[in-house]
């Protein structure tokens, strides 16, 4: 026949393995929603530099197809001479 201490000694040894099994889970969820968020907040900084460098191509090919300030003819030019 098992005595007291001795039971109360396993239920002790099983309150704490399935503690440990539950923190163990719980770590495991909150790990990969750290990584899962992590993720995410490195996908959207990515879409920025995407959409920086988009902006940057248009904005040179724009410039590129534009004829240079200096070479537009100026309203004043067409203007009779008083």
């Amino acid at each position: 026949m098992v005595g007291k201490f001795e039971r109360r000694k396993d239920t002790v040894q099983e309150l704490t393995e399935s503690g440990a099994t539950h923190v163990g889970r719980i770590a495991m969820i909150i790990a990969g929603a750290v990584r899962d968020v992590t993720r995410e907040i490195g996908d959207w900084i990515s879409d920025g530099f995407e959409m920086r460098e988009a902006s940057r191509k248009a904005r040179e090919d724009e410039e590129r197809k534009s004829p240079p300030p200096e070479s537009v003819p100026d309203a004043s030019d067409d203007a009779p001479d008083k």
